[in-house]
């Protein structure tokens, strides 16, 4: 019983130290005009390249309609652009721009700069027991 108490409170303590962690994380964000939901986006056309409306919905979880919105968004921005389907002429491609491109960059830079701030001022020995963890983390989380 007390092996299955203390792995419930792992579990307890992980999930509340990788929220406490991403909330950090968001905020070292460099535009704050750009919704979470966007910088999402941008994110996924990032890691998967262009993407149809349809298919980057699907990756993201919303349904299309707000999907349309989040690219037009994009768009007004100029982080994002659209272009006729290769094959299908009622699809369209959305893709990164350059901006959009430096702008995913800068996000990046942001956050790993303050998480390199903080991992700075731990041991050694707890800067291999985190890689070692984040080895773990990927893998619990299926990447």
């Amino acid at each position: 019983m007390a092996e299955s108490d203390a792995e419930r409170g792992l579990a307890s303590r992980l999930r509340l130290a990788v929220v406490r962690l991403t909330r950090r994380l968001r905020a070292q964000r460099v535009n704050s005009a750009i919704s979470l939901t966007q910088v999402s986006a941008l994110s996924t056309l990032h890691k998967c390249g262009p993407l149809t409306p349809g298919e980057l919905a699907a990756k993201e979880g919303v349904q299309p309609p707000s999907m349309t919105r989040v690219i037009a968004a994009l768009e007004e921005y100029g982080f994002a652009t659209r272009r006729p389907h290769p094959t299908d002429g009622r699809q369209a491609i959305v893709e990164l721009t350059g901006a959009g491109l430096a702008y995913i960059d800068e996000e990046v830079s942001a956050r790993e700069a303050w998480l390199d701030k903080r991992l700075a001022e731990l041991t050694p020995e707890d800067r291999a027991v985190l890689s070692r963890a984040a080895e773990i983390i990927d893998r619990m989380a299926g990447q």
